[in-house]
C-alpha cells in the first residue's frame, strides 16, 4: 500500500488559495474604512445636520459637505472596487480625496495634542490615533487607487 502524500499537487493548491487571498484582500481595508466613513456620515444626517455643526462651530453649510464627503467616500470606496477599469480607479481615488480632509479636520479640531484614541479629561473624544490610521489609508488610496 502507498500512502505517499503528493505534495506537489498540496503545494500548487496551496498557491492557488494564497493567490486568491491575496488578489481579494483589499476588501478588508476598504470594508473598515468604508464603514467608519458611512456610519459618521448617514449619522450626521440621522441625527440631524444642524445639531453637528452647533457642536463642532461650523456652518451648517460646511457640516453638510462633511457628511456628504464622509457618505461618498465610504460609497466611492466600494464602488471603486466593484468596477474594474479606469474608471473604478479614479472612484478610488476621488474616494480617498473626499475622506483625507474630513480626516485632517477632525484631526485639528477634535484630536490634536493627544495620541492615544482613549478619551482624557483633556480630550474626551480621545486622541489622534484612528484618524492618523484612517489618513493613511486615504492617502494610500489616493496614490495608488486601484493598483495592488
Amino acid at each position: 500500500m502507498n500512502t505517499r502524500i503528493d505534495t506537489n499537487h498540496y503545494e500548487a493548491t496551496s498557491q492557488n488559495v494564497n493567490a486568491l487571498l491575496a488578489r481579494h484582500s483589499h476588501w478588508l481595508l476598504r470594508a473598515g474604512f468604508a464603514s467608519v466613513f458611512l456610519f459618521h456620515g448617514v449619522e450626521k444626517f440621522v441625527m440631524g445636520i444642524g445639531g453637528f455643526a452647533a457642536m463642532m462651530n461650523l456652518p451648517v453649510t460646511v457640516a453638510f459637505l462633511v457628511a456628504m464627503a464622509e457618505v461618498l467616500a465610504g460609497v466611492g470606496i466600494i464602488v471603486g472596487a466593484t468596477v474594474r477599469n479606469r474608471l473604478g480607479d479614479i472612484v478610488t481615488r476621488l474616494a480617498g480625496l473626499a475622506a483625507a480632509p474630513v480626516l485632517v479636520g477632525a484631526i485639528a479640531m477634535v484630536h490634536w495634542g493627544q495620541w492615544s484614541f482613549v478619551a482624557s479629561d483633556s480630550h474626551p473624544m480621545g486622541g489622534m490615533e484612528f484618524q492618523v490610521v484612517l489618513l493613511l489609508l486615504a492617502l494610500s488610496f489616493i496614490l495608488r487607487g486601484n493598483q495592488s
